[in-house]
């Protein structure tokens, strides 16, 4: 199995010219930093139905029985629906390994959200569409880690979209080299602080089904529902307040080893981020670094310390 994430990513993005306009949208981040830790399969929907470069615009139609219809806007009355209807239904069940996919915001194909519609008159409606090659790939991986290179401007966004993907790439190996009860209690007691940091209520209910493990006979079919649920919770992105609460609780471990003055300066440490004088990187660094000096066997285990490559700079971004 591949030892990086393997993403799908829309062909515009990786600098590739395959724009309706013969242009493309590279984007720095996504091709400067992360393809050094991932492995991009770029597609791109309009080309691989047959459509040309550059070639007419396309928009979404709504028509007047409901459905959204792609046309393309110079002649609004020539569908290319069925095509990318087709090509979705034949493409879609070869990535059901990827571990993540970006998408080219705004684009009658690949937009994630905020789509502009049309009515059959040729008249602009909201902007409340998802292309149609993406409105499939999010309804046939409802669990896979989604985004669109607008939203992956956000530092926050970024930051979770990168960690799911990290998250999932690892849950997929564990399948890839044949589930074990083991095994995958393993991945869930390293998830904890985790899960916990990004929704408590979520953490609190996904433990009683952890704990039903040796209940099922088909760790297939545990592995399924364990992924909707663990990708469902980490989809929601990780709060200050929840952060805090789990950086509290991880200085616990500490409270026999460390002085008054020890314990004084991480207090504050976390204190201080919490109001939003210092980025989360700071507590995290001072908590590495007393971990290095009083190791325990459990929070060395933990995702929440190196959810992805510190290379990345996610942390340094994020409050």
């Amino acid at each position: 199995m591949n030892n990086q994430p393997v993403l799908g990513i829309s062909g515009c993005l990786t600098g590739s010219a395959v724009r309706f306009d013969g242009g493309h949208k590279r984007m720095g981040f996504v091709m400067d930093a992360l393809a050094k830790r991932v492995t991009f399969k770029p597609v791109c929907p309009e080309m691989a139905i047959g459509l040309p470069v550059p070639r007419p615009a396309l928009r979404l139609v709504k028509t007047t029985v409901g459905d959204i219809q792609m046309r393309f806007t110079h002649a609004p009355h020539d569908d290319v629906t069925d095509k990318m209807t087709d090509f979705t239904a034949k493409y879609l069940p070869t990535i059901a390994h990827y571990d993540g996919f970006i998408v080219c915001a705004k684009s009658p194909s690949c937009g994630m959200e905020r789509v502009r519609q049309y009515d059959e008159k040729g008249n602009q409606g909201s902007k409340v569409g998802v292309g149609t090659f993406t409105a499939a790939l999010m309804e046939a991986y409802p669990w896979l880690p989604v985004e669109e290179d607008g939203r992956l401007h956000d530092p926050v966004l970024r930051e979770n979209f990168i960690a799911r993907i990290f998250a999932l790439h690892e849950l997929n190996a564990i399948r890839a080299k044949g589930l074990t009860r083991g095994a995958l209690l393993a991945f869930h007691s390293r998830y904890k602080l985790q899960l916990l940091a990004h929704n408590q209520r979520a953490y609190r209910e996904i433990g009683p089904f952890v704990a039903s493990l040796h209940e099922w006979k088909d760790l297939d079919a545990f592995f399924v529902a364990y992924r909707d649920k663990l990708m469902a919770i980490l989809k929601q992105p990780a709060s200050r307040k929840n952060h805090t609460n789990v950086l509290m609780h991880i200085q616990g471990y500490f409270r026999e080893k460390l002085n008054a003055r020890q314990r004084s300066e991480l207090r504050q440490v976390i204190l201080n981020y919490r109001a939003g004088l210092l980025p989360i990187l700071a507590p995290l660094t001072l908590l590495k670094h007393y971990l290095a000096e009083h190791p325990d066997n459990y929070l060395l285990t933990q995702n929440y310390f190196d959810p992805y490559p510190d290379e990345l700079g996610l942390r340094l971004a994020i409050s």
